[in-house]
């Protein structure tokens, strides 16, 4: 039993020092970026599921425009900022969701 509470202990104490050393490294523009991927991905699975047959429930369309809405809002605020990652990234999922859809509705 007390080798249990040694794993646990070590556990915590690995945490905990992560959490203080690796943590604070992530950046504010590191947390937007994964943002905007996040924001991206919500749609891939589903327009891969309807590419696929697996489904044929299409997302909502006004989930779809706010999510894009957003989107663009983000597009424009790293082109004032000249922000390229952003800039790609985003252009990329805007790119890759367009391919899809024109998959879908031209099958």
């Amino acid at each position: 039993m007390n080798t249990f509470f040694n794993i646990i202990g070590k556990i915590h104490v690995s945490i905990s020092g992560w959490l203080t050393q690796s943590l604070p490294k992530v950046s504010a523009d590191t947390l937007g970026w994964l943002a905007v991927i996040l924001m991206h991905a919500a749609t891939i699975p589903t327009l891969l599921a309807i590419l696929t047959g697996l489904s044929n429930r299409t997302p909502s369309v006004d989930i779809i425009l706010l999510m894009w809405g957003g989107l663009v809002l983000l597009f424009g605020r790293a082109v004032v900022l000249k922000d390229s990652l952003n800039i790609i990234t985003i252009g990329v999922g805007f790119i890759t969701q367009a391919v899809l859809m024109a998959l879908i509705l031209f099958k």
